[in-house]
């Protein structure tokens, strides 16, 4: 390997390297780490992390699936049909996996941890807060539409218990959609959101993979064995136009995006190897690939392009066992907001600190006021906007434009910058493609980007 010079100088900040438990951030209590000393680490070293590889797999697949899962069938809708959906989704995951194997290269080239340390250290100052800010966007908008799911998923349970018709759009006091949803926020997601730590994930973790694989189960069943009332509409086999096919990818990059837990699962292998990583994420995306495109492909040939946003919704509210699906649902997002909101809360409070070239806070007191305030002020307003944005399908795709940022972006800006560090004075044949290829993942990025704010921007608040 080339000798590279990496840009890991973080004191033009003027502040600590930890400030805002950036360490932590997004490291899973159930990835087993060991302590990193400030030299370079032999990648033989025992200090490494103690996961094997078979664990490192079943980490990423857990990172990747999710509720994103239940908008596969309305991207295929959108991508124009199976055959279309499928060539996406194909095309897409070499993309996936090259940025996986690029930001562990850059993150044992530049000695960092997790996502954003590395971005910040390969590619500098300024990349490093656009990535922070976009974590922090990122993980608020996902912390909306679970609220969205969490309400989506309760209207149609709701109306089985209260023997409302289906469609009913009168109701109880206490079955209202805005009072049922502030009402488990409250009680549920508010007092795990603001203990310090989150010890509790690895429970979440479990509930949310066996959640995601029966809901796959049933939809794929569904298709197979479908009820007499469920009329498909129009089955779609080819994209309105290109664009079409283009709409489909934020809720690609959505399902997708475990990129940014990616880092400090690669450094908690036992073989931290970048070759033995790239064997990993394949795998683990081959995994959800099968997951996705099962739900992806029987949840759209059983509705066409009827299909609601998000699919569990398109089924009967009598059904017993999509019931249990959409229960298993609720509990995993349940778990989940908490999980994200720690995350965008460690990293505000990193820019914050940063910012005002605090160290670490040393005061118990002052750090538990700020993070309840800090805690009280992102809750309320991911609630209200949840409130208030009905359509889950909206704010994946403005989530899914920052998804492709983590996915194609900032890894395809890491690789450009690793490689023009490389001291060579002659550059092979390789070099130069390695740096076309990041040139084309920020570029198709950048586009995706692009396409979901503009969408959001003009068309959504023209309508």
């Amino acid at each position: 390997m080339a000798q590279v010079c990496i840009n890991s100088d973080y004191s033009e900040w003027g502040s600590s390297t930890d400030a805002g438990e950036r360490a932590r951030l997004l490291q899973s209590p159930c990835v087993d780490m060991a302590p990193k000393s400030e030299g370079a680490v032999s990648p033989g070293d025992s200090d490494r992390g103690t996961t094997s590889t078979l664990g490192a797999i079943c980490i990423v697949v857990n990172a990747c699936l999710g509720a994103g899962l239940l908008n596969f069938p309305a991207a295929f809708s959108t991508a124009g049909g199976v055959a279309a959906g499928i060539a996406l989704q194909m095309g897409m995951l070499v993309f996936i996996i090259s940025g996986l194997v690029i930001l562990a290269y850059c993150s044992q080239a530049s000695n960092e941890r997790t996502y954003q340390e590395v971005v910040w250290a390969v590619c500098g100052k300024l990349t490093g807060v656009l990535c922070e800010v976009a974590i922090a966007v990122y993980t608020f908008g996902t912390c909306i539409a679970f609220l969205i799911i969490i309400g989506d998923q309760q209207d149609k349970i709701i109306a089985v218990m209260a023997k409302e018709p289906e469609g009913a759009s009168s109701g109880p006091w206490y079955t209202d959609r805005k009072f049922t949803i502030s009402l488990t926020a409250f009680l549920f997601i508010l007092p795990l959101s603001i203990p310090r730590e989150i010890g509790f994930q690895k429970y979440a973790s479990f509930l949310s993979v066996v959640g995601t694989w029966y809901v796959t189960a049933i939809i794929i069943i569904k298709y197979i064995w479908p009820d007499k009332e469920m009329v498909p509409g129009d089955i779609l086999t080819r994209p309105a136009s290109w664009m079409a096919v283009f709409n489909a990818m934020p809720t690609i990059c959505f399902g997708f995006q475990c990129h940014v837990s990616s880092v400090p699962v690669f450094n908690s292998m036992r073989q931290s190897e970048v070759k033995t990583w790239g064997g990993v994420v394949t795998a683990a995306m081959v995994i959800a690939l099968a997951v996705y495109m099962g739900t992806g492909i029987c949840g759209f040939l059983t509705f066409g392009a009827t299909v609601d946003p998000d699919v569990l919704l398109s089924y009967p509210s009598e059904d017993v066992a999509v019931a249990v699906a959409r229960a298993f649902i609720i509990l995993s997002v349940l778990t989940s907001y908490p999980i994200l909101h720690f995350c965008g809360r460690a990293v505000v409070e990193g820019l914050w600190l940063r910012y005002k070239g605090m160290p670490v806070e040393e005061d118990v007191g002052r750090e538990r006021r700020r993070r309840v305030l800090q805690t009280l002020v992102w809750f309320l307003l991911t609630l209200l906007l949840a409130l208030f944005i009905p359509d889950i399908g909206k704010v994946i795709s403005v989530i899914g434009g920052l998804a492709a940022c983590f996915i194609f972006v900032f890894p395809g800006l890491c690789l450009i910058q690793a490689k023009l560090s490389e001291m060579e004075e002659v550059k092979p044949a390789s070099w130069w493609a390695l740096v076309s290829y990041g040139v084309l993942l920020v570029t198709l990025g950048a586009f995706i980007f692009g396409q979901t704010t503009a969408n959001a921007i003009f068309v959504d608040l023209l309508a």
